[in-house]
């Protein structure tokens, strides 16, 4: 994952997710989130970014939609991947399906986790779309989108002392890879 307040390079090869930085102290204004989405596809190609998280309003499905709304043709022109960041309530408003490669789980961790955020992924995953859920940084939670049938999850687990959790973290996806699932499918 990339944000614009971020300014990391990332490594050859790797897929990318771009999110905008409205989580947080990094969103730099509309047209220059918009500017960095295009800089990146430019400067990582378009075939190496997996989605981009149309600016949101985070824990207000409401102004996310609004925003989704207003933003996402301009996301689309860049020619990548475009993700709806689904926050809590965003179910009774109504999914922007048509318009949406990736529904990104955002929200609050409730939310995130619970009934209504699985049941729009299996939803999404019918509908032969990416799934991604953001804030992940606990094994349970990765074995939560596991079982929602995320196709990946990001999170600041391996930011904050990456010496120590990267074993932690390679530990947890060998699990995740080797031990069945408590919930059955």
């Amino acid at each position: 994952m990339t944000t614009p307040a971020q300014g990391n390079r990332l490594p050859d090869g790797c897929l990318i997710g771009v999110d905008n930085g409205k989580f947080g102290k990094g969103y730099p204004g509309d047209g220059p989130c918009l500017d960095f989405f295009e800089r990146t596809a430019e400067r990582y190609g378009r075939d190496r970014i997996t989605f981009v998280v149309v600016p949101d309003e985070p824990f207000d499905s409401v102004g996310t939609l609004a925003r989704f709304r207003q933003l996402q043709p301009a996301v689309q022109e860049i020619g990548i991947p475009v993700a709806f960041a689904a926050q809590d309530g965003c179910d009774t408003l109504g999914v922007p399906w048509d318009d949406l490669d990736v529904l990104f789980l955002a929200g609050s961790t409730e939310w995130k986790i619970g009934p209504v955020a699985e049941r729009l992924a299996r939803e999404a995953r019918e509908r032969g779309r990416w799934v991604h859920m953001g804030r992940v940084n606990s094994f349970r939670r990765l074995r939560i989108a596991e079982y929602f049938g995320c196709n990946s999850a990001d999170g600041t687990f391996l930011a904050h002392g990456p010496d120590k959790n990267l074993p932690q973290l390679l530990g947890w996806l060998d699990r995740l890879h080797r031990t069945p699932s408590l919930f059955s499918s």
